[in-house]
């Protein structure tokens, strides 16, 4: 069993900046690739980024690369988001996930799921 927390979220002006985090307890946290998704009202959740266990590998959505980070810090049973460049179009709730099996970019392939965290971007 893994428990997820994100904080961070909040209100920010167009061009801004968020960083997100999400602690881990539970189970062994720094053998799971870690995900972000992220869900606007009334659109389905979507892939933002996912980290490899080690870090070496992340991946992105199109509509975020070049401006978020992930990266995570196995001590502090931690993964962030770092957000930059922010625009309108990426408020949301956003959630991190632990991978379980298959694709890094579907839902369904995460077990686990904190229960978001709001960020409002304003032009």
């Amino acid at each position: 069993q893994v428990q997820l927390v994100e904080s961070g979220g909040g209100l920010v002006q167009a061009g801004g900046s968020l960083r997100l985090s999400c602690a881990a307890s539970g189970r062994t946290f720094s053998s799971d690739t870690m995900g972000w998704f992220r869900q606007a009202l009334g659109k389905e959740r979507q892939f933002v980024a996912a980290i490899s266990w080690s870090g070496g590998r992340t991946d992105y959505a199109d509509s975020v690369k070049g401006r978020f980070t992930i990266s995570r810090d196995n001590g502090k049973n931690t993964v962030y988001l770092q957000m930059n460049s922010l625009k309108p179009e990426d408020t949301a709730v956003y959630y991190c996930a632990a991978y379980y099996g298959g694709s890094y970019y579907l839902e369904a392939s995460y077990g686990y799921w904190g229960q978001g965290t709001q960020v409002t971007v304003s032009s």
